[in-house]
């Protein structure tokens, strides 16, 4: 009964008192949630910056024509748009102009979601896998507490209750960092999937107006004259 008492069962002495195999299936789950929540803070700010983005690009298919110079998503718009429209040729429709500028801001929209997408893959790997990283580690630890029985010929608390307390423990960092990078996942795939569907929407209508003889209102990349999309045939 004493030994039992004086054994000390906080988390700290828990890992310090652990198998070396258990710390270390303690320590990468450990670094597996703090890389899970670096995305995931990563990823709530620039999912932040697409949804303002996203508004500013419908601003500028509803509103007046402006003078101001266009940033980040429209920009980016704006300016494969303006290249495609110097690279076609002049005796072409107005519907094969509106299709190519259309091609064109998908495709720079396709790019710009891929590297909002970077990181995805690890938050799932670790949903998936570290709940079974941890119940590795549970495991080792019964086992170990299975081992101290045998050896110590005594079925007592004080000989079971620590290896079973660390494999315990272990199986609660799995779940702590397989439960926020799942959720993550989910929400940031929503996002990015509803953020697409929007600016997909929004690039139909910018298409239409960029491809208006004569449109004005839409600026050049740099902000510095209206975008010429070209001529109806």
């Amino acid at each position: 009964m004493t030994s039992a008492a004086a054994h000390d069962f906080s988390f700290y002495s828990l890992v310090l008192q652990a198998d070396p195999v258990v710390k270390a299936v303690m320590l990468l789950l450990v670094l597996a949630s703090v890389a899970c929540w670096a995305i995931i803070l990563e990823k709530t700010i620039r999912l932040w910056r697409l949804g303002r983005d996203l508004k500013r690009l419908e601003r500028t298919v509803s509103d007046t024509p402006t003078t101001a110079a266009p940033r980040g998503l429209v920009r980016t718009l704006l300016a494969s748009a303006h290249h495609e429209a110097e690279d076609g040729g002049r005796n072409e429709s107005r519907a094969e102009l509106r299709a190519r500028l259309e091609r064109a801001m998908r495709s720079s929209l396709k790019g710009e979601l891929q590297r909002l997408e970077v990181g995805l893959p690890f938050l799932a790997t670790v949903g998936s896998a570290a709940p079974f990283v941890g119940l590795f580690g549970t495991v080792w630890g019964i086992m170990n507490s299975f081992t101290s029985i045998a050896q110590q010929k005594d079925t007592s608390l004080a000989v079971v209750a620590p290896g079973i307390a660390e494999a315990l423990f272990a199986t609660a960092l799995g779940l702590a960092a397989a439960i926020p990078a799942v959720m993550a996942y989910n929400m940031i795939s929503v996002s990015l999937g509803r953020g697409s569907n929007r600016a997909g929407t929004t690039i139909i209508e910018l298409a239409k107006r960029l491809s208006r003889p004569q449109s004005e209102g839409f600026l050049r990349p740099g902000g510095a004259e209206p975008l010429r999309a070209g001529k109806a045939s």
